[in-house]
């Protein structure tokens, strides 16, 4: 059974108030709303992003525009991304009652809040090396061993 936060309510109401916050966070693409409410927007919005979970999401999603949006515009700019959606960036403590404030949006997007890592190259990769040469190389760079005399130990 996975693990999730139930944000201080009933089963029925927390639904809705994901469904909804995935949904406001697809149209505009930038919301704000509490750290732990933003965790779970953030698994929920990457599991959106998935086009095999196309089914799942026109249940999930609310609204014809955002679910069109979500596999129009944002499915084509996710394309070649295998994951990774969304950034969560913690702003502010609110006023009220000192809750944590975060920003959850969609990243490669235009007028992000931070610009998006570039991408870290891979190394070349190798050709594997038989276990000879491979030997030889350790034999070769291997400091020589220093072999003990009888005469020393006298």
């Amino acid at each position: 059974m996975t693990k999730f936060r139930k944000l201080g309510r009933p089963t029925g109401h927390r639904m809705s108030l994901l469904r909804t916050m995935v949904s406001q966070l697809v149209k505009h693409e930038r919301i704000e709303t509490t750290v732990a409410k933003a965790k779970e927007i953030r698994r929920l919005a990457d599991n959106m992003g998935s086009l095999c979970a196309a089914r799942r999401a026109a249940a999930f999603v609310r609204g014809d525009d955002v679910l069109h949006k979500l596999f129009t515009e944002l499915a084509y700019r996710y394309k070649d991304r295998a994951g990774g959606y969304t950034r969560l960036l913690r702003t502010r403590i609110r006023v009220g009652d000192a809750a944590p404030m975060a920003y959850i949006e969609f990243v490669d997007r235009e007028n992000e809040l931070r610009q998006s890592k570039p991408p870290t190259p891979q190394p070349p990769q190798r050709p594997p090396m038989d276990p000879w040469t491979r030997s030889k190389l350790c034999r070769q760079y291997a400091p020589p061993k220093e072999e003990k005399s009888s005469e020393d130990e006298k």
